[in-house]
Order: structure tokens, then C-alpha cells, then sequence
């Protein structure tokens, strides 16, 4: 689709991918090694994608999680999906988030990533400002 940020991934910039699924680096990660799993084809939202689309997207995250399991070494990850504006969707491509977790990342874990622990990359449109923010301007 036109204009959708996820439609035509340069291919220096994935992991991984198979015949109906891809995955690259998250550019607004939460934590060190979050990566994105996407349909090859433009879905909009997880039931707007097909069973085939589904079964080739999560065999890609188990290879997705050896890969950052190697290169990062988390000690845990969350892996979810947000489907619909109300439910926090942003980009209209359905798109997984494995986010690696390590120990220590935040003081308590229970209930998830967001809104628990400050992205490393901060969305400044809802005033998230880096740690050294105002040491580099």
C-alpha cells in the first residue's frame, strides 16, 4: 500500500523474514532489541490477516526470539499487538512487538512494557524527553 511505512522494507534493514512474514528492528524501540513482525502483504489489523499470514508470523517470532536471544541475551521479552486506534494501533500494517526484557530494566515488571518504563528512543509527540535531553541542546 502506498505510503505505509512497513510495505516495501528496504532489505538491509531485516532480520528475518519467510514466505509471508518479515521482521526488522523497531526504529521507536522500548528496550534494546525490539523488533517488529510483519505480514509481506498490507493487513491493517491481526483479523484482517489470514490463517496462513498468522502461522508464518508467529514461526517467525520463535526464530526472531534465537536471534535476539544470541545478540542481546535478555532474560525475558513481551510479544503483543495492538489492533484498532482505541486499542493504541498507530500504524494501520498489522505488526507484532517482541520486546526483549532484562533484569533490572524496571523496578516491577507485573503488567508489561508500556507506561511502566520510558522508550530508549522517545516519542517527543507525548512528551517523552531523553535522559540527556537537555545535556545535548
Amino acid at each position: 500500500m502506498q505510503g505505509c511505512i512497513f510495505c516495501g522494507k528496504p532489505e538491509t534493514e531485516i532480520i528475518a523474514e519467510n514466505k509471508l512474514a518479515l521482521a526488522f528492528f523497531d526504529k521507536y524501540p522500548v528496550n534494546k532489541g525490539h523488533v517488529l513482525v510483519v505480514p509481506k502483504r498490507h493487513v491493517e489489523t491481526f483479523f484482517d490477516a489470514n490463517w496462513q499470514e498468522i502461522m508464518d508470523i508467529n514461526k517467525l517470532i520463535f526464530e526472531v526470539k534465537d536471534i535476539l536471544q544470541i545478540r542481546f541475551n535478555p532474560a525475558g521479552f513481551n510479544i503483543g499487538v495492538n489492533v484498532g486506534r482505541s486499542a493504541g494501533q498507530t500504524i494501520f500494517h498489522l505488526h507484532y512487538h517482541i520486546i526483549p526484557r532484562y533484569e533490572g530494566d524496571v523496578e516491577d515488571p507485573r503488567g508489561g512494557i508500556r507506561r511502566i518504563k520510558k522508550s530508549i528512543v522517545p516519542y517527543l509527540e507525548e512528551g517523552e524527553l531523553p535522559n540527556n535531553f537537555f545535556k545535548r541542546y
